[in-house]
């Protein structure tokens, strides 16, 4: 009945998944047969057999998962052209993929600080932490930051002070996401992103 000699165990990441869902023990019972079950034919006879439930728990259980959309039914032809009907666990598998895809974008995400700490070449201070802290606070996201900090870098001016005018300036004309910069400098090619007296002043040497 089960998938070569697997017990009636989850692995860690289905355990996991699982509990997020705030399953009741029956619920959990039944998802994990149809995890590890061949014939994903909802029989209830031989679930109820198999789990050592009643008949009415796990049609109780059955159609919980159903109605959270967990599980579903889909419709295929066998071999000899007969429609038949099987349980299927792609809402609940896709849920896995997409977390997952998650925390791997969030693991690979590279942190802010650690950018300006590369660009600069030195360790940040704690005024340094409180002022891209305060940009974050006040609705800059860390994309634009990291934009404002790339044009600091390409303008030879690596100070915060820089990045801030960049940030003020972009703000001043709604750049919102780095996407932005593009439609602003497409729809006024003439006008430049920043004032002039951001660009005269000789950060390097800023007292």
């Amino acid at each position: 009945m089960f998938k070569d000699n697997k017990k009636l165990v989850a692995e860690s990441i289905f355990i996991k998944e699982a509990l997020k869902l705030n399953l009741s023990l029956n619920e959990f019972l039944l998802l994990l047969y149809f995890d590890n079950s061949y014939d994903l034919v909802f029989d209830i006879k031989v679930v109820a057999k198999t789990l050592n439930m009643k008949e009415e728990d796990v049609l109780n259980a059955y159609g919980s998962l159903m109605a959270k959309r967990i599980i579903s039914v889909k419709a295929e032809k066998d071999g000899f052209g007969k429609i038949r009907e099987s349980v299927s666990l792609d809402n609940f598998y896709n849920e896995i993929k997409s977390d997952y895809k998650t925390k791997e974008k969030e693991e690979t995400k590279t942190d802010i600080y650690e950018i300006f700490e590369k660009e600069f070449g030195r360790t940040l201070s704690n005024t340094d932490f409180e002022i891209i802290n305060a940009w974050i606070e006040s609705g800059f996201s860390e994309e634009l930051i990291e934009a404002a900090l790339k044009e600091a870098v390409y303008n030879g001016a690596l100070t915060l002070r820089y990045v801030d005018k960049v940030l003020y300036e972009w703000n001043r004309k709604g750049i919102k996401v780095p996407t932005d910069i593009k439609k602003v400098m497409e729809k006024e090619p003439e006008t430049p992103l920043y004032e002039t007296s951001i660009m005269n002043f000789d950060w390097l040497n800023e007292k």
